[in-house]
């Protein structure tokens, strides 16, 4: 009967740190503010815990068929945004590579 005491007060004791971990490091909590959470974990031995599992507990978002599919990854940095690289061929880009060529023929008419 002792052995059943011990491992019941273990359990407790495991549902009572993994319920207050989980109610202070949530984001948001359901049903009740987090501080009402925090102290019926703490005052009603074991139906604390578990009161809180079972509806204190934020809701994981819906999944459909498999895990949650986002949009294409953002890109890292600008040279990796084709948007970004196609906006940089702009009228200033163009007039550049046109004075560029200039300076390019003229330096081969010096040459000559």
């Amino acid at each position: 009967m002792v052995r059943l005491f011990v491992f019941l007060a273990a359990v407790q004791l495991f549902l009572l740190v993994l319920a207050l971990i989980s109610a202070l490091s949530a984001p948001r909590v359901r049903n009740m503010p987090r501080v009402l959470w925090v102290l019926v974990i703490l005052l009603i031995p074991l139906l604390g815990p578990l009161a809180y599992f079972l509806s204190g507990r934020p809701k994981a978002p819906p999944r459909e068929h498999g895990p949650v599919l986002r949009s294409k990854p953002r890109p890292a940095a600008p040279d990796d945004d084709p948007d970004f690289l196609r906006s940089m061929d702009t009228e200033q880009s163009r007039r550049d590579r046109e004075l560029l060529a200039q300076w390019e023929r003229d330096l081969e008419k010096n040459d000559e």
